[in-house]
């Protein structure tokens, strides 16, 4: 009987893993207009995951959603785009971290410093300062707006996720 419940629930948590993925990608075709065709509203869905998952299911999301959305952008950064998923997954798995530490605002205000200015500092040495300022400000802008669709959207989907769904949460 317990055996049957921890698959149950295996089972539920990768169909919502499926789910948001499948919501980033969806997102990923929200482009915010910029100098690459992959800044998109991605991250939505991962920073959903993060909350009503996990840090661990909500950087999958991120990773995946990034190369999809990438994808559907023509792969403009070539293999840099596996660089930018592994920093997307490290800056979604904390801001779940500071997110169930119950530091909502910070964990946003995380999320939109790291993702709008620090994440793209590596390609500083790659692409130079120019492209630097050039991309941060839409990356700000996507930053800011899948923040605050997560802040408002996370209180209303833990309370029904909980209720309806047996609180898969970690």
């Amino acid at each position: 009987m317990a055996k049957e419940r921890k698959i149950k629930v295996k089972v539920k948590r990768i169909s919502w893993l499926a789910l948001f993925t499948a919501l980033s990608v969806v997102g990923g075709m929200i482009k915010v207009p910029a100098i690459l065709a992959s800044v998109a509203l991605d991250s939505f869905p991962a920073l959903l995951a993060a909350g009503l998952l996990g840090a661990g299911p909500g950087a999958l999301v991120a990773a995946f959603g990034h190369l999809l959305s990438a994808l559907t952008g023509g792969m403009p950064m070539g293999p840099f785009h596996f660089l930018i998923a592994a920093e997307m997954a490290g800056a979604v798995w904390l801001f779940a971290k500071i997110y169930h530490s119950h530091k909502r605002i910070a964990a946003i205000i995380t999320f939109i410093v790291l993702n709008g200015f620090v994440l793209p500092v590596p390609f500083i040495f790659a692409m130079g300062w120019e492209f630097y300022v050039a991309i941060v400000p839409s990356l700000v802008v996507a930053s800011v707006l899948n923040s605050v669709l997560a802040w408002v959207a996370l209180p209303r989907l833990q309370t029904l996720f909980e209720k309806h769904f047996g609180g898969v949460h970690v």
